[in-house]
């Protein structure tokens, strides 16, 4: 069981949840104000999409980012702040016969300088690169991300100084994230976060977590979750299975079955299983010393 735990929060993601949810937060100020509160409740890293305010899809957009990094340093010099880099990889094949009438309106495929170019202007501490292309859900949507793309974000991100959190959705994920570290890729310790729950990458249950966990390497810092219900239940496994853990509205909407979650509520839920498994809640000074970061 790992005895010192970091929390990582991902705030609003870029899913479908506006909507579906009161408060999901949209705005830059909304989304800043957020991840303060899971900060605040316990979280020592909070993981940030944007979302364009008018429509609250998400975006790519440099100007937002900004303004919720200044928002939340304003106010929190302490916790690391988590960059997606997922945005920029949908793909909408057309429907039927017909696939390469791809959806324009909902197909965002850029190169890799592209959609790095946040991370580059703003040099987080740490931002994600999804390891792998994936079928995403029952409709004609596919997260893409070759090995030729990925290998050339992975030597970007590494030139820009910034701590990859490679995003595990698949077995062949993590298979090719190792080989990333083997390349020299990627610097210092690797950092894995193994995504389970989501239509059709990996299944959330404890035979698969385990599976995944007996495949990384020997150094490494890794974290785990699961989506939806399954959030809390996860929490506790990847704990007890020696890692780190991820919550937060990006993945799961309620804290409890018919009430309505924030950051904040999902954050100091995960604070209290951890503890009452006998662990601690790592602060940020204690996380950046465990991935290598600098203080």
């Amino acid at each position: 069981m790992n005895p010192k735990v970091i929390i990582t929060c991902a705030v609003t993601g870029a899913g479908d949840t506006v909507g579906k949810h009161p408060a999901i937060p949209v705005t830059p100020e909304q989304i800043a104000t957020s991840a303060l509160e899971a900060a605040s409740a316990g979280a020592a890293i909070v993981h940030c999409h944007v979302r364009d305010p008018e429509t609250g899809k998400g975006v790519r957009n440099v100007d937002y980012y900004r303004e919720v990094m200044e928002r939340i340093r304003s106010k929190n010099t302490e916790v690391i702040i988590n960059l997606t880099a997922g945005m920029g990889g949908d793909l909408m094949i057309g429907d039927g016969e017909s696939p390469r009438n791809f959806d324009e309106d909902n197909t965002d495929l850029v190169g890799p300088v592209e959609r790095l170019l946040h991370v580059a202007d703003l040099r987080p501490e740490i931002c994600t690169l999804d390891c792998g292309s994936l079928n995403f859900g029952d409709t004609n949507s596919i997260v893409v991300q070759t090995p030729v793309q990925l290998r050339e974000q992975a030597r970007l991100i590494q030139s820009y100084g910034v701590k990859p959190e490679m995003e595990i959705f698949d077995s062949g994920n993590l298979w090719f994230a190792k080989q990333l570290v083997s390349e020299g890729l990627v610097s210092g310790i690797p950092m894995f976060q193994l995504c389970l729950g989501i239509p059709w990458g990996a299944p959330v249950n404890t035979e698969t977590m385990t599976y995944m966990v007996s495949q990384l390497p020997d150094e490494c810092v890794w974290a785990g979750f699961g989506i939806g219900r399954w959030q809390m239940p996860m929490v506790a496994q990847a704990m007890i299975l020696g890692g780190h853990v991820r919550v937060g509205l990006e993945d799961n909407l309620y804290l409890d079955k018919g009430v309505y979650a924030s950051n904040g509520s999902l954050t100091q839920r995960a604070t209290e299983i951890i503890r009452l498994l006998g662990a601690q809640v790592a602060t940020p000074a204690e996380a950046r010393a465990t991935l290598g970061l600098a203080s």
